[in-house]
């Protein structure tokens, strides 16, 4: 899940960790706030046994995900389109680049099927965003589309729009795809976490051919983002030729001003034995980048970084200028939006939710062909067809 840009939304709880890596096992959690995992400089050691078996594994899978064309687009069928419905979607903040491409797919599938859309933006605060979603259920639309929040920072206003009757679908309001009871979602359109997560660790242990030093970037407040770092750790376990030196937790609102002086540390603690990074979200490496040019490395040389998460334009910019990172494994926004309107829809004809989760995706300079977003072919026709339009 992208998570929020600066500025956060709301009170970050601190979650405390316990932090430990087991060189044997490489069993990695989370740590402290503010901490990292490895206590000192790693000296490089002698050759660590490769991985045959699960390089030629995640290989595959990279090859399969890299691929520029899902082998589905999405449902193969459903109800046709409701005329003359009105909907709103209550942003999160319009200035996070996944909320906004998100809102952009479902404008233009409104346009598509259509129905009347209007955006509220929450402006990124928990009294913005309860403000936002009273005004959208003051105005008794069809549906509400919960962009980029927790429901359960709005439990009010959601009580609200279950007693109009009005269905609301999440834009990854929960962790996981599909219907949701607690909160009550018709159903939530997100990428699985496991997917991403094991994308991403997969493209490290197939790009540095079984033998990596990897820095994994995380913020252990926000639960989904620990949850995904823990699962690209246990992903990479899978090769002994690939060693997880420290986990790094900076808060997201944070990055800005702690990455820098973290990756600057890194460096002097890892100057060889660093070749890979792998963030919960993109926006890390944003603010490595300065850091990593202080120290006169190279844009396309190590470390090799990857995000497990996000894919926003900036991202795509770094990659196809091998600024910095690598690889990303970004979120279809606009296919994303399109399928928002299919599932109110489905909603709106007593249909159950579709079930559809977007394949995952690994962007890179060889197959982004210089665009700054990922938005699979295939969608937009589908859906039409499926709507009778």
């Amino acid at each position: 899940m992208p998570a929020p840009r600066r500025p956060a939304l709301g009170s970050a709880v601190a979650v405390s960790v316990a932090a430990a890596v087991l060189t044997g096992s490489l069993v990695l959690v989370g740590c402290q706030r503010g901490a990292s995992v490895g206590g000192g400089s790693v000296a490089p050691s002698p050759a660590r046994p490769g991985c045959p078996a699960a390089q030629a594994r995640a290989a595959a899978a990279v090859a399969q995900a890299e691929q520029t064309a899902p082998a589905t687009p999405g449902p193969a069928d459903g109800p046709r389109a409701a005329t003359g419905k009105d909907v709103v979607y209550v942003a999160q903040t319009m200035t996070n680049p996944g909320v906004a491409g998100a809102a952009k797919g479902v404008q233009e599938a409104a346009r598509a099927i259509g129905w009347n859309l209007r955006v509220i933006d929450g402006q990124g605060t928990p009294t913005g965003i309860q403000a936002a979603f009273d005004q959208a259920v003051g105005l008794r639309p069809a549906g509400i589309v919960i962009g980029g929040f927790d429901p359960d920072l709005t439990s009010t206003q959601v009580a609200r729009a279950a007693a109009h009757h009005i269905p609301l679908v999440g834009w990854h309001a929960v962790g996981s795809p599909g219907p949701s009871r607690h909160p009550a979602l018709f159903t939530n359109v997100t990428t699985r976490v496991e997917d991403v997560a094991k994308a991403s660790a997969d493209w490290v242990i197939a790009h540095s051919h079984g033998h990596a030093g990897v820095v994994v970037f995380t913020d252990a407040s926000i639960p989904f983002a620990e949850t995904k770092s823990t699962l690209i750790a246990k992903e990479l376990a899978t090769c002994p030729g690939v060693r997880v030196l420290t986990e790094e937790n900076i808060p997201i609102p944070d990055s800005s001003s702690r990455t820098p002086l973290e990756v600057a540390s890194l460096l002097s603690r890892f100057p060889d034995a660093w070749t890979h990074s792998v963030a919960v979200n993109d926006v890390y490496f944003s603010d490595a980048a300065p850091a990593l040019r202080a120290a006169r490395r190279k844009g396309g040389g190590a470390p090799f970084n990857i995000g497990a998460g996000d894919g926003d334009p900036s991202a795509f910019q770094r990659i196809n200028s091998r600024q910095f990172q690598a690889a990303t494994v970004p979120e279809p926004f606009a296919q994303q939006g399109w399928q928002i309107l299919d599932e109110l829809n489905r909603a709106f004809a007593g249909a159950p939710a579709s079930g559809y989760v977007a394949p995952v995706h690994i962007a890179t300079a060889a197959n982004s062909q210089g665009a700054t977003t990922w938005d699979p072919p295939g969608y937009r026709a589908a859906y039409r067809r499926i709507w009778g339009r």
